[in-house]
């Protein structure tokens, strides 16, 4: 099963011509590689994450509905800092 978990991105930065980005997830924050949406992202905007790599750009209630979808399926509990951002919830954004 592929996991995407929503995020903001907070900056965005080209390293040595790979596109990179720090998304936070409810305050907890992480390197992501942006290079899927290069002609899409802006800071602000907010991505669908999965294994370090920015794979779809949503809109922030697209965002919040999958988090709470994830939530309540409990599949946050097997990646534990996320389980810390689960706690917080997606509105600490």
């Amino acid at each position: 099963m592929c996991l995407g978990i929503p995020g903001r991105v907070v900056a965005i930065v080209d390293n040595g011509g790979l596109l990179m980005g720090t998304v936070d997830f409810a305050g907890t924050t992480r390197d992501v590689c942006l290079a899927y949406l290069a002609n899409d992202i802006q800071v602000g905007d907010y991505a669908l994450v999965h294994v370090g790599f920015a794979i779809a750009k949503v809109d922030e209630e697209e965002a919040r509905r999958t988090f709470e979808a994830l939530t309540a399926m409990s599949q946050l509990d097997e990646l534990d800092w996320l389980k810390e951002v689960a706690d917080k919830g997606l509105g600490a954004m």
